[in-house]
C-alpha cells in the first residue's frame, strides 16, 4: 500500500527487517495470546505477528490505514478497532481472555508516548506485558536510576508500577519516513506485587509531581507546602536534597507519612 505519513498522527513506518525480526522475537507472541497492537500502520509489525498468533487485535485513528486493512487482511485474523489509542478502553478487551489479561505492543506515536503510557497504567490490572518502540530519549526517561539527568516522574510513576527494560536501539534509517532521532524498543511488565505500595495513590502523584516541578530547587522549596523540617526529619529525608536524588521507596515513604 502506497501511504502518505500524516503528521498529525506522529507517523513514522518501521521498515528494517533485521529490526522488525528482533522486536517479534523479543515480544515471543504465543498462538493464543489476546495480543493488541496500537498503531499498526502498514503491518510492518502486524503481519510476522500474525503468523505465530490465532487472532490479533489493533488499535488504529488512521481511517486510510483501516481502509487498506480491512481489505488486505482475513476478518477471522484481526479484529480492528477503530479507536483513539488515548481513549480506548483496555480493561474491557481483557474481559474476552480467559484470564482477563491482555499483552500490549506498537510503534507508538512520538507526539503522544507519554500520555499512552499513562493511560494503560490506568488499565496496569489487566497486562501481562507492554511493548513498544518509542522515542530513544523516553526509554532512557523510563528506566533511568535516580542521580541522573534522565531521571524524572515518569522514571517514578512508571517504576512505581513496572519493571521495565531496555532492549535495542533502532537508528533512524530503520523507518520511512526517518525520524530526527534515535528509537529505542521497551519491555514494560507490571508488579505482580507493588514493591513500595502507596496508601493513597493520588497524594504519591501529586508528591511526585510538585517534587519535579521545579527540578533544581531543592524538596525543601518543592515540598514545602507538604513537609516542614520535622516531617523530613520523621521520613530521613534530607530536604537539602533534589527530586532526581529521591527513589521510589523514598517518595512511597514520604506520601505515606502523609497520608
Amino acid at each position: 500500500m502506497k501511504h502518505i505519513a500524516k503528521k498529525r498522527f506522529g507517523q513514522n513506518f518501521l521498515t528494517d527487517q533485521g529490526v522488525i525480526y528482533s522486536l517479534v522475537e523479543a515480544i515471543s507472541p504465543k498462538l493464543d495470546d489476546l495480543l493488541v497492537e496500537i498503531g499498526p500502520g502498514l503491518g510492518a509489525l502486524t503481519q510476522p505477528l500474525l503468523k505465530k498468533l490465532n487472532h490479533l487485535h489493533v488499535v488504529e485513528i488512521d481511517r486510510d490505514i483501516i481502509a487498506w486493512m480491512e481489505s488486505f487482511y482475513p476478518k477471522d485474523k484481526l479484529t480492528i478497532h477503530n479507536s483513539d489509542a488515548l481513549k480506548f478502553n483496555f480493561a474491557e478487551l481483557a474481559t474476552l481472555s480467559p484470564d482477563h489479561k491482555i499483552r500490549v505492543t506498537g510503534n507508538l506515536p512520538y507526539n503522544i508516548s507519554t500520555p499512552i503510557l499513562f493511560h494503560l497504567l490506568e488499565n496496569v490490572s489487566s497486562i501481562i506485558d507492554m511493548h513498544f518502540m518509542l522515542q530513544k530519549e523516553v526509554v532512557e526517561r523510563m528506566v533511568a536510576a535516580p542521580s541522573t539527568s534522565e531521571y524524572g516522574r515518569l522514571s517514578v510513576m512508571l517504576q512505581y508500577r513496572l519493571k521495565m527494560d531496555y532492549l535495542i536501539t533502532v537508528p533512524p534509517e530503520a523507518f520511512d519516513p526517518a525520524p530526527k532521532v534515535e528509537s529505542a524498543f521497551v519491555r514494560c511488565v507490571p508488579h505482580q506485587a507493588l514493591p513500595f505500595p502507596a496508601k493513597n495513590e493520588a497524594l504519591f502523584g501529586k508528591i511526585v509531581t510538585a517534587a519535579f516541578g521545579q527540578r533544581r530547587k531543592t524538596l525543601r522549596n518543592t515540598l514545602k507546602e507538604y513537609l516542614d523540617d520535622a516531617g523530613f526529619n520523621a521520613v530521613g529525608i534530607d530536604s537539602g536534597l533534589r527530586a532526581e536524588n529521591l527513589s521510589v521507596e523514598q517518595f512511597v515513604s514520604i506520601a505515606n507519612f502523609l497520608a
